[in-house]
């Protein structure tokens, strides 16, 4: 299956130290290589690169490993291809406008037939479970609240049942963002490493590469990096526990019900 890596934080910040041994897991270490992509918020605006090559061989992935765009919100996938054909319309992270935002999605597992009539305001354009499962989820909320985005505890729980539903027919692990709030659901496994005051140094998985966040960060920083498996070896990472789905804010996890 896929890996997804995810960055909320209450700073703008780079993701390039996370995304130098996520890229590696794209055909290096590991053999996701049906594709990759990643997108950043920048206020309401949203950046995203998508490419059907494996990220360790993509010279877009190389811009972004050496391009320090800093965000609050980043969503990034590597692919193994369950369901679709491996073209760059298949690649996540997707990305539609709802309520005004851009909302940004991508989706580790399988959603075995799954086929959802493709009508409404939301339509898949690929041919991927994980397309036509995002765009089921944003319809849902368009209909429940068509006047625009509700308040935080009014959404969370129409999200969790759509989530809950989709989740009963397969594995449905996702990263969910409109750069407001970032939403981060486990089927099977996810987990996540909030960095704050006191900083240490951060060793990978996948490279032979160590930052020091000391050097790097203020008192007031804190970055919440979320991922399929641990990215380094010398952190404790928390398992998010299946049929979890928690929000992200200003680098914090937030739980509900």
């Amino acid at each position: 299956m896929c890996q997804l890596l995810g960055m909320n934080c209450n700073v703008p910040t780079d993701i390039c130290f996370s995304f130098e041994g996520f890229s590696a897991r794209g055909g290096k270490t590991d053999d996701h290589r049906d594709g990759w992509g990643i997108a950043f918020f920048e206020g309401k605006g949203c950046r995203i690169f998508i490419d059907a090559k494996p990220s360790i061989a993509s010279p877009v992935a190389e811009l972004v490993r050496s391009y320090p765009i800093h965000s609050t919100h980043v969503i990034a996938h590597i692919r193994k291809a369950t369901q679709g054909e491996i073209t760059l319309q298949n690649c996540h992270p997707f990305r539609r406008e709802l309520w005004g935002h851009y909302w940004v999605f991508a989706h580790n597992g399988n959603l075995p037939n799954f086929h959802p009539e493709n009508k409404g305001f939301f339509r898949a354009v690929g041919n991927t479970d994980s397309e036509k499962a995002f765009c089921l989820m944003l319809e849902t909320l368009r209909q429940r609240f068509p006047e625009g985005k509700p308040p935080l505890e009014e959404l969370y729980p129409v999200l969790l049942k759509v989530t809950e539903n989709l989740a009963s027919i397969g594995v449905f692990n996702y990263l969910l963002s409109d750069g407001e709030h970032f939403f981060a659901h486990c089927s099977t496994k996810l987990s996540y490493i909030v960095r704050q005051a006191p900083f240490a140094a951060a060793h990978l998985i996948d490279q032979d590469m160590t930052v020091d966040f000391r050097e790097l960060t203020s008192q007031s920083d804190r970055v919440a990096v979320i991922a399929t498996t641990p990215l380094t070896d010398n952190e404790v990472w928390t398992p998010i526990q299946p049929g979890e789905l928690l929000v992200f804010q200003d680098g914090w996890p937030l739980k509900f019900g």
